[in-house]
């Protein structure tokens, strides 16, 4: 398929790797021309702007940070409605309000497109191993126009329902993951207060019912005292912001997550935030 591709960075690139291996004819538009270069030189094709990459492209697929880029590349001046012909197909794997995702979902449609909201799990190994976790909003239709792409960039494509439904998942993902490294984080400074090696807790946690990702990757970065951003912990601040400010829109309590968020925000006032989100532990040691 005619494919297009943006946002470059540490998730995006690999993805859209994956996609030109596949085989797809791969376009790719980028803010820093120097993001590109690598899939350039793979045999990917340069826009001058979103807009001309989508009136080329079946399927772009989109990776930046927060709503308002989205916005700025799907509806900005040059962006990829401008583009957008009856058919073309838009899929944003970024995080963001599910407001947001079902506002740019109504004007692509208005425009003869279709759009779909997919944020994914998996970090960076997972997406250079084509083993996400895809959690989908909108039409099933689409859905199953962009699924053989899917299905290289992920192992689990699920749908779950209307346009903003993909990210109303993410959120639940997010909060469940982060608010089991504030856990982790709080093990760890439990067994020190002790004067017991976290290392040796978690080997033993690892085993029992308390196994899980989290312990593994998280906890053992914070048992290793390795904090070099596996995942930057600004980015689950961010996700926190949005889906906290939703809660507050709705009226839905989230008391764990209120509070997992107060030691985000003290994580990114200690300077912390381009390191990983185990620097909650450091949190507690101040």
């Amino acid at each position: 398929m005619r494919v297009g591709f943006i946002g470059l960075g540490v998730m995006g690139r690999p993805m859209a790797e994956n996609l030109l291996r596949a085989g797809h004819e791969l376009g790719v538009w980028a803010r820093r021309p120097d993001a590109a270069a690598a899939l350039l030189a793979q045999g990917a094709r340069g826009y001058p702007s979103p807009q001309a990459l989508a009136r080329e492209a079946e399927v772009v697929f989109t990776a930046v940070t927060a709503s308002a880029d989205v916005e700025q590349v799907v509806l900005g001046a040059a962006g990829l409605i401008h583009g957008v012909r009856p058919g073309t197909l838009i899929v944003d794997h970024s995080t963001i309000a599910p407001s947001a995702a079902r506002r740019i979902a109504a004007r692509v449609a208005a425009g003869g497109g279709d759009f779909l909201d997919a944020p994914v799990s998996g970090g960076a190994a997972g997406a250079r191993d084509a083993t996400l976790s895809i959690m989908v909003g909108g039409a099933a239709a689409a859905l199953e126009r962009a699924r053989p792409l899917l299905d290289v960039l992920g192992k689990t494509v699920v749908h779950i329902g209307p346009s903003g439904a993909g990210q109303v998942a993410k959120a639940c993902n997010q909060m469940t993951m982060v608010a089991a490294i504030q856990a982790c984080a709080e093990a760890a400074r439990l067994a020190a207060a002790h004067g017991i090696d976290f290392g040796r807790v978690r080997g033993a946690l690892t085993a029992g019912s308390a196994g899980s990702r989290v312990l593994d990757f998280f906890g053992g970065k914070m048992a290793a005292r390795d904090f070099a951003a596996g995942v930057e912990a600004r980015l689950h601040h961010k996700d926190y912001a949005l889906f906290m400010a939703e809660a507050a829109r709705l009226g839905a309590p989230l008391p764990v997550s209120g509070q997992v968020w107060q030691q985000l925000n003290a994580l990114m006032g200690n300077g912390w935030g381009r390191e990983d989100t185990s620097s909650l532990l450091r949190v507690l040691e101040t």
